[in-house]
């Protein structure tokens, strides 16, 4: 029985193991170089928001696990944030108000993001990506239209995958497109 237990593989196991795929998306050197997110913790927070709700959204439609699998994700990189702060220095007593802040952050961002893929029209997501990527600078041209592409591609990429997969991390995340090429329409 002991055995059994001690290779079993759990719910938090498969979460860090999706929780990486999705860190791994979002530290993509595009999303700063040719996309202009600022490469500051903010613009990776941020990143790492948005492609999290796009996993998350993605597992809502699912049964059975889901939530309890989501909330797994969700802790995992919020246990993740806490390491960071407390490595960065941040003191103890400080660290618990910093995480509350971050989730409210994720909330807000999670509610405006899924307001905005359900949008028939890219505008609404266009101006969420705007407003939460490049709060304090102006993006190259392009970068907003090519974002909102991204986001879309990551949804209906995303809805292709199986339950398994989807439980396993097994995300291929597409392509960051290059802001010079006009996709066809």
């Amino acid at each position: 029985m002991f055995l059994k237990k001690l290779f079993k593989r759990t719910h938090d196991d498969d979460a860090l193991i999706v929780y990486g795929a999705i860190v791994a998306q979002a530290r993509q050197p595009a999303f700063y170089e040719t996309y202009g997110v600022p490469d500051t913790l903010d613009g990776r927070f941020d990143l790492l928001i948005l492609h999290c709700f796009v996993y998350l959204h993605r597992l809502k439609r699912e049964t059975g696990q889901s939530e309890a699998f989501g909330q797994a994700v969700f802790d995992v990189m919020f246990q993740d944030m806490d390491q960071s702060l407390r490595e960065m220095g941040v003191g103890d007593l400080s660290v618990g108000k910093k995480i509350k802040k971050m989730a409210s952050v994720f909330y807000g961002r999670a509610e405006a993001y899924d307001k905005a893929i359900s949008a028939e029209d890219d505008e609404p997501l266009k101006a969420a990506l705007l407003r939460n990527m490049f709060p304090d600078v102006s993006p190259p041209d392009g970068a907003a239209d090519s974002l909102a592409r991204y986001v879309r591609r990551c949804v209906a990429l995303l809805e292709t995958l199986k339950t398994n997969e989807l439980y396993a991390g097994a995300i291929d995340f597409p392509e960051i497109e290059d802001l010079s090429v006009t996709p066809e329409r």
